[in-house]
């Protein structure tokens, strides 16, 4: 840990106070006809807490970096996101109760679709998970060691799987396999180091076998690739924050994500109305809340713009069900930003609404992109959210004499 980390860390303590972070994934955009999704959608319940609260902007890792969802997250959770690199395998993985051990290596799986050798939906339409699951069960029945490493694969949601190889020495210092956009030809992975190279024959291998497994299926007849990754080691929000803390989401790469820092991932049901009753259920077991929500990154990868606005109204609309628990902090923000222009993740700020007792009420009156550019708090790293929502939360003693 840096300097201020570790102040941070020693100046905690922990006390009755509840803290909620509502996450609202990807929900940052750019206007098309001079408005946001957030700026179209119906968000009175937002806009009240923009209002009443001290609001801002975020970035993620630093202004013009893209962040993936791992670095995003972590910010936000507190851990510098260029001093802890973790490949997204791992948090998929780890969100879909793989057991990884010192000698696995992991890498999160794309189902995609392959037409005249080009890659023409890297998401093979979103099949449905019944699907997925019925072709891992394929691909697990079919497959043989290669390179003398065991090979397995796990579902996921959607078109999203697990792989896990299982072999002394493997590496993960590997680049994609995965084109990352359509209308390219397959990728394969490359070692960056020399050591690597074994580890890259390996997995090209099994990326070959399972084309060749999938070939008659008309969406899912091959796989990508990416955030390949081994265990990382990592202090926990208990360690270094002193919270209890639970993670509410249903999807698993941020499940994944939430069980390496120490959060206690809850049961819940796959839609939105289901993340605020496992809240409700739960709301007196723990003192910090991370609740996220995904389909307003999914919309806005899609380039739909009506849906990612509905998403966002949708959500707004179960506002009241955290605002009538009492918490002694709310903050309501996104991990990145998903402009639906672009169909991927930007690097654009995030907005920000911190609502507590002891928040400094500024001229904001709605919750977006333009207004909270306005707020209290200006435009910040999204590492020191945490710590402003520890204040709030009564959680940080004084520093110094």
């Amino acid at each position: 840990m840096n300097g201020i980390d570790r102040i941070i860390s020693d100046l905690c303590t922990q006390t009755d106070s509840r803290i909620v972070l509502l996450v609202m994934d990807g929900l940052g955009d750019l206007p098309q006809d001079g408005r946001t999704p957030l700026e179209a959608a119906a968000t009175p319940h937002l806009d009240r807490l923009a209002a009443g609260g001290a609001c801002g902007l975020t970035d993620p890792v630093s202004m013009g970096i893209t962040p993936g969802s791992g670095p995003a997250h972590l910010a936000l959770f507190g851990y510098d996101p260029t001093s802890y690199q973790l490949g997204r395998g791992i948090l998929e993985a780890l969100g879909v109760d793989v057991d990884v051990g010192p000698d696995d290596l992991v890498a999160r799986g794309n189902f995609a679709t392959l037409q005249g050798g080009l890659i023409v939906d890297r998401r093979a339409g979103r099949i449905p998970t019944e699907e997925n699951q019925e072709l891992c069960r394929t691909l697990n029945a079919s497959l043989s060691p290669i390179e003398g490493a065991g090979i397995r694969v796990y579902p996921g949601k959607e078109h999203r799987f697990v792989v896990k190889f299982t072999r002394k020495g493997l590496s993960d210092t590997l680049s994609d396999a995965d084109p990352q956009k359509e209308q390219k030809p397959r990728s394969y992975t490359t070692a960056l180091e020399p050591e690597a190279e074994d580890t890259a024959l390996l997995v090209n291998g099994f990326m070959d076998r399972a084309t060749e497994i999938l070939q008659d299926q008309e969406r899912a007849n091959t796989v990508l690739l990416r955030g390949f990754a081994r265990f990382p080691s990592i202090p926990t929000m208990q360690d270094r924050f002193k919270l209890r803390p639970a993670a509410i989401a249903n999807y698993p790469m941020y499940k994944g994500l939430a069980k390496l820092v120490g959060m206690e991932v809850l049961e819940v049901g796959p839609e939105i109305p289901d993340l605020f009753s496992t809240l409700e259920r739960h709301y007196t077991d723990f003192d910090f809340f991370y609740v996220h929500v995904k389909k307003t990154d999914s919309a806005g990868e899609d380039g739909d713009f009506a849906a990612k606005t509905e998403a966002i109204t949708r959500t707004d609309t179960f506002i009241p069900r955290i605002t009538d628990l009492g918490p002694d902090v709310l903050a309501v923000t996104s991990d990145h930003s998903t402009p639906c222009r672009l169909k991927s993740h930007s690097w654009h700020p995030n907005p920000l609404l911190i609502h507590a007792a002891t928040a400094q009420p500024d001229l904001v009156s709605a919750f977006s992109e333009k207004a909270c550019s306005q707020g209290y708090l200006g435009r910040f790293p999204a590492l020191h959210a945490m710590a402003l929502m520890l204040a709030h939360g009564g959680k940080l003693k004084k520093f110094g004499a």
